[in-house]
């Protein structure tokens, strides 16, 4: 069956898409708005800003990557061309991994689907902790519903893969909670290839949903340029400075782009959007800017089952458990979601940290491997701040992430319950993703086991694929980046609408989280634009 090329189709229609390595020259660019970011929250604000007959212009670091370039199912060309640093981000001592997305679309290109509500738990911390308003669970009942229906979001209709199967039946057996995880897709085709961009047009990535709307309703896309300053008076952005990138992807070409826009939308990302602000020396009297950044630190336990897995096909995440995330309250020890993460080749022979003919021989076995991991809710309590987002010598964010004794309570209470399902689950054996760790034939040698391995960086593998904070919001100036509606405190026509903008994580995957806030606050700010 064929599938045809959205953009094809739209360019020949007379979409505005231009790629800035193709520029030979100088040039300057005007709109009503311009939007730094097309990921999760740039694709919303696009298409509602366009929607509201405002010129908008796009602006998007990575490249233009479509279902034509998808159909491979490459691994390794979509860590090229997909995710930030080629999916070799990571913390600045290297300790944690961050994949993260980078091209139209963002991470909502690559994520693996999965589309939760925030916790009302959450929204209500930052309401009595963080002087967050308007975002109560009432508040953002509508606004889910919305993007839930704008982009298809539903439990996932089908039985889960041998993967997720593993985790159901292991909560089953153990009388733990576990739910269906809604998925933004539209005639899904259960792949499992989400990861490496969907072939087929069915996961309602902002690529293929609000991004085509907005150039439809006349905005302008601009990929392959990085946006290196915001340039300001202290009062108020009069435009910004970015620079065209070869066909790579990374290089400068040294031409350069120059913005005059009357608003400025930020939705860089929690990495990238506090240091576009600290690059351009935007007001921050209470040194806020990059901190509090937080990333759902993950955790994994590794089983071989009985059964066949294939742990490469099917609906990369269907299956999840709350048993963990809230049993000790909002600030008790650190809570955790259970989850699944797809096991493909080139990511597992990282994660199974061996080599030579261990190696071999594991990965001969990764069709029975069954692979849990565990989201930590991180920023929550005093004992865990989150990280802080700096900038190095030539401008490039770096996350510092310090690992609290808090963290590493919660890393080995994680690795307890997902050995304990496994097991329970029919696991034939466990093993944790820590370098110290052996393989376990049974649920009490792990349970023993798992209570000496030593809590430190680089032994235990961790990892992240969701950014949070580092710009966060609060209606107290002295706590927050922006306020509530994502306005910047000190320059008036600037505003954040990402992830960055969250006081804490939020303890699920958090892509309808700044779907939905980005759409509440961006409705405000189109109201404020065209009155």
């Amino acid at each position: 069956m064929a599938i045809d090329d959205i953009y094809s189709a739209g360019i020949a229609s007379g979409w505005k898409v231009l790629d800035a390595a193709t520029f030979t020259a100088p040039r300057t660019l005007d709109a009503d708005v311009a939007i730094i970011g097309t990921g999760a929250g740039g694709g919303i604000a696009a298409e509602i800003l366009s929607e509201a007959g405002l010129r908008v212009l796009l602006l998007e670091e990575g490249g233009l990557h479509t279902s034509n370039s998808f159909r491979d199912m490459d691994e390794a060309r979509a860590y090229r061309d997909l995710y930030q640093e080629a999916a070799a981000r990571a913390t600045a001592d290297g300790a944690i991994a961050v994949l993260q997305g980078r091209s139209v679309g963002g991470s909502t290109t690559v994520n693996w689907s999965s589309s939760f509500r925030t916790p009302p738990r959450t929204l209500a911390h930052w309401a009595s902790e963080h002087a967050v308003t308007g975002h109560s669970e009432a508040d953002m009942a509508p606004w889910f519903a919305r993007i839930e229906a704008r982009l298809g979001m539903a439990p996932w209709a089908m039985a889960p893969n041998p993967n997720n199967a593993v985790l159901k039946r292991g909560c089953d057996q153990l009388g733990w909670e576990s739910h269906v995880i809604p998925r933004n897709v539209k005639g899904c085709w259960n792949s499992g290839y989400c990861g490496f961009g969907c072939p087929v047009n069915a996961k309602q990535s902002m690529l293929v949903s609000t991004i085509p709307n907005a150039l439809a309703h006349g905005a302008t896309l601009v990929h392959r340029v990085r946006v290196r300053k915001l340039d300001h008076d202290g009062k108020a952005v009069h435009g910004l400075t970015g620079e065209a990138l070869g066909f790579d992807g990374y290089t400068p070409t040294g031409v350069t782009l120059s913005v005059r826009a009357r608003h400025v939308v930020v939705a860089g990302g929690a990495i990238n959007s506090p240091a576009l602000l600290l690059r351009s020396g935007v007001p921050d009297p209470h040194d806020l800017v990059g901190r509090r950044t937080f990333i759902h630190p993950v955790n994994l336990s590794i089983a071989e089952m009985p059964e066949l897995i294939e742990p490469y096909y099917g609906a990369p995440q269907s299956i999840a458990s709350d048993e963990f995330q809230w049993r000790n309250g909002t600030t008790g020890p650190m809570g955790y979601k259970l989850e699944v993460p797809p096991m493909f080749p080139g990511i597992s022979a990282g994660v199974l940290n061996n080599f030579g003919d261990a190696l071999r021989r594991e990965m001969a076995a990764l069709p029975h491997t069954n692979a849990m991991l565990a989201l930590l809710r991180d920023g929550f309590v005093p004992d865990s701040p989150g990280g802080r987002v700096r900038v190095a010598d030539d401008g490039s964010p770096v996350l510092e992430y310090a690992l609290s004794d808090y963290v590493w309570d919660g890393v080995r209470r994680a690795w307890l319950s997902m050995a304990e399902a496994q097991f329970a689950a029919g696991a034939k054996r466990v093993r944790p993703a820590h370098l110290d760790a052996a393989w376990y034939t049974s649920w009490p040698q792990a349970r023993d086991a798992i209570q000496t391995l030593p809590l430190k960086p680089f032994r235990a593998l961790l990892f992240t694929a969701h950014l949070m904070g580092g710009c966060a919001m609060s209606d107290d100036p002295a706590r927050g980046v922006v306020d509530s509606q994502g306005r910047h405190h000190h320059l008036s026509n600037l505003s954040v609408l990402d992830g960055s903008v969250f006081p804490t994580s939020i303890g699920a995957n958090p892509q309808l989280s700044v779907f939905a806030l980005t759409a509440q606050n961006v409705m405000s700010l189109s109201a404020r634009i065209t009155a």
